[in-house]
Formats: C-alpha cells, sequence, structure tokens
C-alpha cells in the first residue's frame, strides 16, 4: 500500500488553486467549480481541494509537506507574499518545521525531518 493523495476542503476552488500554485504545487486537474489536484514537486504524492459548503469545525486538517532545504524555502515563499504563523524551528521531536495556514484554514506544516521522518530514536522496532 502506498498513499496516494490528502484531499482538503476548500469553500473557494479558485482562490485555492492560486495559494497551491504559489506555493509550488503543480496543478495536473481543475474540474472547476468542485475539484483540483496537484503534484508535488518531489516524489509520487498527489494533493487534492475540493469544493464544500461548509468547512470542518474545530482543529480541522492538518497537512505535512517535507521540504529538504527549509529555511531557503520559507524564505522564497515570504518573497511571494505567503505569511507565516511560525517561521521554521526545531521541534522536540527532531524535526525542523514552519506552519501557516491556506485560505481555508487548513493546517499545513512545512517541515525537514531527514531520517527521523521515518527512523527516529524512539522508533518500535
Amino acid at each position: 500500500m502506498n498513499l496516494n493523495q490528502v484531499t482538503v476542503p476548500t469553500q473557494d476552488l479558485i482562490r485555492s488553486i492560486g495559494f497551491y500554485k504559489k506555493i509550488g504545487l503543480r496543478l495536473i486537474i481543475k474540474a472547476v467549480p468542485n475539484y483540483a489536484r496537484f503534484e508535488c514537486p518531489e516524489g509520487d504524492a498527489t494533493f487534492s481541494i475540493h469544493k464544500v459548503d461548509n468547512l470542518p469545525k474545530g482543529n480541522g486538517i492538518i497537512v505535512y509537506f517535507e521540504c529538504q532545504h527549509l529555511d531557503a524555502y520559507v524564505a522564497e515563499l515570504i518573497e511571494k507574499g505567503i505569511s507565516f504563523e511560525e517561521l521554521p524551528n526545531e521541534k522536540r521531536w527532531i524535526w525542523r518545521e514552519a506552519r501557516l495556514k491556506d485560505p481555508d484554514q487548513n493546517q499545513l506544516i512545512l517541515y525537514y525531518a531527514g531520517n527521523n521522518r521515518k527512523n527516529p530514536p524512539w522508533r518500535i522496532v
């Protein structure tokens, strides 16, 4: 089994398409007004958005995107006008993360974990 894609809700598909293109995803399907799919710049995973009438309540959705050169990538996005809630910093789980929200308030975390992504010291063997 392999993860194919993650889909998040949006109330404004066109606005969200613009946002996700701006952060570096490549649009591969545009089925306006209800759906769009993107390729990640690296790997085989895809990411999609779909139009909903009502967004989830509470903490909602959290999506992690791994970026090998996190600090440089965040700096590039800031120059493009992307706002971050939290700039890159070291986490106690030995990942470096930056946090932002998409236009529908879905939580996005750009991070770099290297080998610790799948093999932290506390991994169950």
